[in-house]
């Protein structure tokens, strides 16, 4: 819900969607697999539709509770991808409630207008910065599945981690999607620095060090100091998860939670 607008049709689509997914993560698992993607696949679609009507709206928002939308549609775009590849990933109930979730929670907080001099590029600025969210979210949650892997093979309740998925494989994928959400990040935060003024008219005249900025480039520097560890020191395992759930931490807080603070426990809107 990139450009959310609460309107009744909004609404409908909204908890279609968030029904679509509730029933796929609390009754998927009596279906065979092919049911329940098919289940899954028609809630992505109606949360694709929820996205696509807010971007037809006459007065563009966005807020803290869009971008996890956004968010959580991209991570579940990329396990759709992925589960073609690597038929075997167990994390369809979990992600189905992450989408039902982030669906509800844009619903109750939509979001705010965007500055009336903004630039028609500042979609495509947020656009950026919000797949680099998705991507470093598809990569926590192989790390998470790494990590369960690995909790199987200590306590010797499977025999073949994520039903033949090589921890290697898991793990060659979560620093992909570290790598490409880092790129997308850098492009995201060179725009702002560059091109703050005709992105936000004059809202952006001045780089500003507040919360978001701060948190995006501390967020930035763990992301980099994680690529060049794995790079020059073959970081792995436990370590590496620890660097990128930090830096992950960090991005939430830079954008999602500057503006939770401010649309919700301040009740204004962003300056």
């Amino acid at each position: 819900m990139i450009l959310a607008i609460p309107s009744p049709l909004g609404v409908a689509l909204g908890i279609a969607t968030a029904v679509a997914y509730g029933f796929v993560a609390a009754a998927g698992a009596r279906f065979s697999r092919q049911s329940a993607q098919w289940a899954l696949g028609i809630a992505w679609l109606l949360h694709a539709a929820v996205l696509a009507h807010g971007l037809i709206g006459s007065e563009p928002r966005f807020g803290f509770a869009p971008a996890l939308s956004v968010t959580a549609w991209l991570v579940l775009t990329v396990y759709a991808v992925e589960s073609r590849m690597y038929p075997q990933l167990k994390v369809r109930r979990a992600l189905a409630w992450l989408g039902a979730a982030a669906v509800l929670l844009a619903i109750l907080f939509p979001g705010t207008p965007l500055h009336v001099t903004a630039s028609p590029w500042l979609p495509l600025h947020l656009a950026l910065g919000i797949a680099s969210y998705g991507l470093f979210g598809a990569a926590v949650v192989h790390a998470w599945l790494i990590t369960r892997a690995e909790k199987q093979i200590r306590l010797a309740a499977a025999a073949e981690p994520q039903g033949g998925v090589p921890l290697l494989t898991l793990e060659r994928l979560t620093f992909r999607f570290v790598t490409a959400g880092f790129v997308l990040l850098s492009a995201t935060l060179l725009a702002g620095l560059l091109f703050s003024e005709q992105l936000y008219g004059a809202a952006g005249r001045v780089w500003k060090w507040d919360h978001k900025t701060t948190f995006s480039v501390l967020a930035w520097l763990t992301f980099a100091i994680l690529l060049i560890g794995r790079a020059r020191f073959g970081w792995r395992g436990r370590t590496a998860r620890r660097v990128l759930y930090a830096g992950s931490a960090l991005l939430l807080l830079a954008y999602v939670g500057s503006r939770f603070v401010l649309e919700v426990v301040l009740a204004r809107p962003p300056v």
